[in-house]
């Protein structure tokens, strides 16, 4: 963990602020702008680009997981700017945080996967690229969106560890384990053999 400086009414402010900022949820708002149904009721029921992807709709999909890494990275950069190391941290979790459990969305969002890349990103981007890399590497091996998400996450405080940034463990863990949670489903899928493969229209 990176040393706490900032006073803990600021932290509390940047907690709200990211988190508010991670509950937009892009892919729903941009699959009803685009005509392409509620997102809610498409494929898995998701509301991330995996699932706008299901809609058939590639510059949607596009579209929905830069909105969703990019605020990620959003609120990380503005707390590390604006406040510090201490508070781009915080920002990170909550605004991933926002993503999974929006209020506008009675806190039933997505899976963070986007943002958690774009957060790692903003964080460290060695840290960001090798993760993307580890979900590229195998997505393209395997066909499967949630599978890479998970290998990526599991891997990233190993990352973290061989690239000098032993400070970002913790909230790495953290953040993996809600992938991880946020995912049991898929898990039951793939070991069942029936998780959708990327591409697939949902």
């Amino acid at each position: 963990m990176p040393e706490i400086v900032t006073s803990v009414p600021l932290l509390g402010a940047v907690a709200v602020l990211a988190y508010l900022l991670g509950s937009v949820p892009f892919g729903l708002v941009i699959a009803k702008l685009m005509g392409l149904g509620d997102l809610r009721q498409i494929g898995s029921g998701n509301i991330g680009a995996t699932n706008v992807l299901r809609t058939g709709s590639k510059p949607a999909a596009l579209a929905t997981l830069l909105l969703d890494s990019g605020k990620g990275a959003i609120a990380v950069i503005l707390a590390r700017v604006l406040v510090g190391e201490d508070a781009a941290q915080l920002a990170g979790f909550m605004a991933f945080l926002g993503h999974l459990f929006p209020v506008w969305l009675g806190f039933r969002g997505g899976k963070g996967v986007a943002t958690y890349l774009g957060t790692l990103l903003a964080l460290a981007f060695p840290i960001g690229a090798a993760a993307c890399l580890t979900w590229l590497v195998i997505a393209a091996l395997f066909r499967i969106s949630s599978l890479a998400a998970l290998i990526a996450a599991l891997i990233v405080p190993v990352w973290l560890m061989v690239l000098g940034r032993p400070d970002m463990v913790v909230l790495s863990i953290a953040l993996g384990a809600l992938i991880w949670v946020q995912h049991i489903p898929n898990i039951r899928r793939i070991l069942t053999g029936t998780e959708s493969k990327i591409g697939k229209k949902g």
